[in-house]
């Protein structure tokens, strides 16, 4: 049932009144939403992107303002014109993909862009130390003040940025897919300390895609669809199915069904690859396995453990210091891309508005540019433009890209739609290897349904597939066999993911176990 307690009312941390967002363009965020927050609870927000959670959310953090409606907190109407002002008022954003500067100290990081500094623009790192000291006492949240950000793990990455917002005096946190990048184990340590935060009167917006999560950790949740709010719900009143229709308007199956994969010949065979990055540190530690005609592969593992350099390798991003990779025979290893997609190689990459599109081209010029140049689009300098028309609007049919039509730019559609554009180019160009990195990051239940099953659809077809993904749900669930990454080596690997479970897979992850060599080398088909 919808949550409309008139005696919470005067409860209220932050009261979101009619609010509206209508862009340049026309086109309409928010229709009229209205969102509260209570005192001392964690709220999710929840919708399809494209649905205007993270539009609204960017209002209340100052990011954006409304186009109409009003914004009150703590009983005051605000301007929120900026970040900063919205932390002068107590709220805080610790954003999915986190802001802070490698190269710098925990310590230095906290304290960035404020007070204390010694003189001029150096930072007084004695006191930034024991301000970080002090929080991290104070919120139990631990974490090394004196590290280099880029030597400490991504769950301290993770209590870093909420410290951040902590130290600015925040008592409301926005946080936006927080546990996208933990592990089973590490996202228990943080519900733990959110709900610490909660107890002692914080507020905290919690945006995920995660069901199972939102019915852990938050107290209430508003589902948004379409720009609008689909209503207020306690979180004990309705099922992960119920939120699902709410969001999507639709039944979601939230497994995927497949049948037992039957392997066949080794199409990518990866033999002792290693790479050290500009840092000195190894990323890739003698990895070798095997990737065959009919099965998924998959790679799990917390991120920063090698998994991005391995992509990265095996598309020509970079170029590992030594080993051999291989698609059915060719070595493709500094190979152009062009060349490496002639041998029938396809990639969802991780980044998806920086590799796998170009934003201000439009839908149609995305899914044909990888095959322009063939005859049937061409006949010498000039484009068939009625085959490049049919070949767009078939695929926009095929992987139900929501959109006005084959000219809309890709960089005004919602984030699931942007990856069925990427996905709908990568998977219907006849490849014999798909590598998917986080192929349903950051998007709806709706689209992640249907890429899931694309995947196991293509797998089955005879297609070989490579799955990276920081989602353990999703590794676990599409995988026919898995290995999983920890410190730049194969820590582990599973030929059947059955009978493996979150915390089997999380002391892998965390380094708690690692497989002995003779157990790792059965990834290799040889």
């Amino acid at each position: 049932m919808p949550d409309g307690n008139p005696a919470a009312r005067d409860e209220y941390v932050v009261q979101m009144k009619k609010i509206t967002k209508v862009y340049s363009n026309g086109v309409a965020a928010n229709q009229g939403v209205d969102f509260n927050l209570r005192r001392g609870e964690i709220h999710a927000l929840m919708g399809e992107n494209g649905a205007g959670k993270s539009t609204l959310m960017k209002m209340l953090f100052g990011l954006e303002q409304p186009t109409s409606g009003e914004i009150v907190v703590n009983g005051e109407v605000l301007d929120l014109s900026s970040p900063s002002v919205a932390i002068s008022h107590g709220i805080g954003m610790v954003h999915q993909h986190f802001m802070l500067v490698p190269s710098l100290s925990v310590a230095e990081n906290m304290v960035l862009g404020m007070v204390p500094q010694k003189s001029g623009l150096f930072i007084d790192k004695e006191k930034a130390i024991d301000i970080t000291r002090e929080y991290s006492e104070k919120f139990n949240l631990h974490v090394e003040p004196e590290a280099k950000v880029m030597d400490i793990p991504v769950g301290m990455k993770q209590k870093v940025e909420i410290l951040k917002a902590l130290v600015r005096g925040a008592r409301i946190l926005i946080m936006d897919e927080p546990t996208a990048v933990l592990t089973s184990q590490e996202t228990a340590e943080l519900f733990v300390e959110l709900k610490n935060l909660k107890n002692q009167g914080y507020t905290i917006v919690f945006i995920s895609h995660k069901l199972n999560e939102i019915m852990e950790i938050t107290d209430r949740l508003t589902i948004m669809r379409n720009g609008r709010s689909m209503g207020v719900y306690n979180t004990k009143d309705v099922t992960k199915e119920e939120i699902s229709r709410l969001m999507v308007g639709r039944d979601v199956v939230l497994s995927v069904h497949k049948d037992k994969a039957v392997p066949g010949e080794t199409v990518l065979k990866v033999r002792d690859l290693e790479y050290v990055n500009e840092w000195n540190k190894k990323m890739l530690d003698k990895i070798s396995f095997d990737v065959r005609r009919g099965e998924i592969l998959g790679i799990a593992g917390v991120e920063g453990n090698g998994q991005k350099e391995l992509v990265d390798m095996l598309f020509n991003f970079n170029t590992p210091n030594s080993g051999t990779a291989t698609v059915n025979g060719v070595n493709i290893l500094g190979m152009p891309q062009q060349k490496i997609r002639e041998l029938g190689v396809s990639l969802v990459p991780e980044d998806r508005m920086l590799y796998g599109i170009a934003a201000g081209a439009s839908i149609e010029e995305n899914v044909i540019s990888d095959r322009s140049s063939d005859k049937r689009f061409n006949s010498g300098p000039l484009f068939n433009m009625k085959a490049i028309h049919e070949e767009a609007d078939r695929l926009i049919k095929e992987y139900t890209v929501l959109c006005k039509s084959r000219s809309q730019h890709v960089g005004m559609l919602s984030g699931g739609n942007i990856q069925k554009v990427v996905v709908a180019r990568e998977f219907s160009n006849d490849p014999v290897l798909i590598l998917a990195d986080q192929p349903t990051r950051g998007i709806d239940v709706g689209a992640t349904e249907f890429i899931r099953k694309k995947l196991v659809e293509l797998s089955r077809s005879g297609i070989a597939v490579l799955l990276v993904s920081a989602d353990l749900n999703e590794v676990m669930e599409l995988s026919d066999s898995l290995m999983v990454m920890h410190n730049g080596r194969i820590a582990a690997y599973f030929d059947d993911t059955s009978g493996l479970t979150d915390e089997m897979m999380g002391e892998y992850m965390l380094g708690l176990k690692e497989q002995s060599e003779e157990e790792v080398r059965r990834v290799c088909h040889d």
